[in-house]
């Protein structure tokens, strides 16, 4: 049995590899999406104030810092059974989406779009940021990142520093908005706008005026059948900061709602003897293996997942882009199309931008009244939207507020499942009598991407896990006949 290996794979955060087993007709038998390093801040967190959590995870990931920092704090906040002040609430809010803006823009633009630009099985050397910009004109780029630069400058405002933040308390905020920021914030939201506006241009530019790109986005390649999470408010809009997850089925048929500590109801994590990221699965389901279609236990969560769990989105220019990628696709939800994935994600990132613009112009935003009273501290679960998608943070502590136990499900975790039936579907369609060059490579790579996979984030503490050797499978394939079914 011949063994093909993508490593290290490429435009993603982290490091992983994909193991793929041809059959002796040269074609693909099964494919494994695996995870090679370990970062392990669940336990780095055992024994640490809750009060300095937040501060410690945003150093899990320079490209995730504020995500992490802000589920954390909402955790904090549970912790001390502390309900943060409205402007508080504001600022983390405002926060947030201006991560959303700066993220999902370098996502599309150095990620998601290249494949896009020159071809997916085009020279390497052109499929890049750089052809990217070839590609759009100059102009284009430096205006992308002058706009993106004006998000940055909103999560330095806010949080102290443009890394890795140190404003957020539990209960509250440490920091106060100036009236003179408020309308810097405000000025610098229509930089935003415009970059949303721009990549939507982009991509309808780049990917749906051209024909064959459209075949892939919409064609059964890049398709994953399974049930999906996200967030939504009371009129099941889609929601980052807060809010009630919703799951669907692949059919869009609502299976469960969750707040908080209710997450353990309905998700359980698998340990893989082949990967250090654990596989969620739906816990009323049960394991069902690591397969797609209407009776899967896999869920996916992110862009995509929110666009399909939700009626559509709270500002109105992200609401008419909504509409057209509904309409694109029949008028019919769930979408199972993962390169759909960078489309809601273009849509998100305008969305955001509303959302940064309409907190700027709410003038309450620099009220002094940015923290609450805390309690004693016990327990407490902290959940948003992270750009990548669902992000809970839970932990345990003593009654000095010290971590006893954490647990972090990210979202490259939740969505492990589903990579993986990606990964091997693809190199399915590709990979045909043993035929593989670099671009075809590139095709099975192109089915992780749309995930934005975040390795760094995603591997933590392994309940019960011995360490093993990262490569376990021989050219013989022993072990891998003992998975091939996991």
């Amino acid at each position: 049995m011949k063994r093909i290996e993508i490593n290290p794979m490429t435009r993603l955060e982290g490091h992983g590899k994909i193991t793929i087993f041809l059959d002796e007709q040269g074609n693909v038998d099964n494919a494994f999406f695996q995870t090679v390093e370990l970062r392990g801040y669940e336990r780095f967190l055992t024994g640490m104030p809750i009060e300095e959590v937040p501060r410690t995870v945003s150093t899990i990931c320079g490209v995730c810092r504020a995500v992490h920092y802000t589920a954390s704090v909402k955790a904090a906040d549970a912790v001390y059974k502390a309900e943060p002040t409205p402007t508080a609430k504001k600022i983390r809010e405002l926060f947030l989406n201006a991560h959303y803006v700066e993220d999902h823009c370098a996502i599309l633009y150095a990620l998601g779009f290249p494949d896009f630009v020159v071809g997916p099985t085009a020279n390497p050397a052109a499929r890049n940021l750089i052809g990217l910009i070839e590609a759009v004109g100059a102009e284009t780029g430096r205006l992308v990142l002058k706009k993106r630069y004006s998000a940055v400058k909103v999560l330095e405002m806010l949080g102290g520093k443009p890394i890795h933040p140190v404003a957020a308390l539990p209960g509250g905020w440490s920091k106060r908005v100036t009236e003179e920021e408020r309308r810097e914030i405000l000025a610098l939201s229509q930089d935003m706008v415009e970059l949303g506006q721009i990549t939507l241009k982009v991509f309808e530019d780049v990917v749906l005026k051209n024909q064959a790109y459209m075949e892939l986005v919409t064609g059964d390649m890049y398709k994953v059948v399974c049930n999906y999470m996200g967030t939504v408010d009371e009129q099941n809009r889609a929601q980052y900061y807060d809010g009630t997850q919703r799951i669907i089925d692949a059919q869009g048929d609502e299976i469960g709602r969750f707040r908080g500590k209710e997450y353990l109801d309905f998700i359980a994590e698998r340990v893989l003897p082949w990967s250090y990221l654990k596989m969620p699965y739906l816990k009323k389901i049960g394991w069902r293996g690591v397969v797609d279609g209407p009776d899967t236990s896999l869920y996916s969560v992110g862009p995509l997942a929110r666009f399909n769990v939700s009626s559509g989105m709270d500002t109105p220019l992200a609401q008419e882009a909504y509409e057209k990628m509904l309409a694109a696709f029949g008028g019919q939800k769930p979408v199972h199309n993962i390169l759909a994935y960078h489309w809601a994600r273009a849509i998100e990132l305008l969305n955001a931008a509303e959302k940064v613009q309409q907190l700027a112009l709410d003038e309450s935003i620099t009220s002094p009244d940015i923290r609450a009273e805390l309690g004693m501290p016990e327990e407490g679960v902290g959940i948003i939207e992270a750009v990548r998608g669902t992000l809970i943070h839970h932990y345990k502590t003593d009654d000095q507020g010290i971590v006893q136990e954490a647990n972090l499900i990210v979202a490259t975790t939740h969505n492990k499942g589903p990579i993986n039936v990606a990964v091997r579907r693809a190199a399915e369609h590709c990979i045909k009598d043993g035929n593989v060059d670099e671009g075809i490579l590139n095709m099975v790579e192109m089915a992780y991407r749309p995930y934005d996979i975040c390795l760094a984030c995603a591997t933590h503490n392994l309940p019960g896990r011995q360490p093993v050797q990262v490569d376990i499978f021989n050219n013989k394939g022993e072990l891998y006949q003992s998975l091939r079914n996991f």
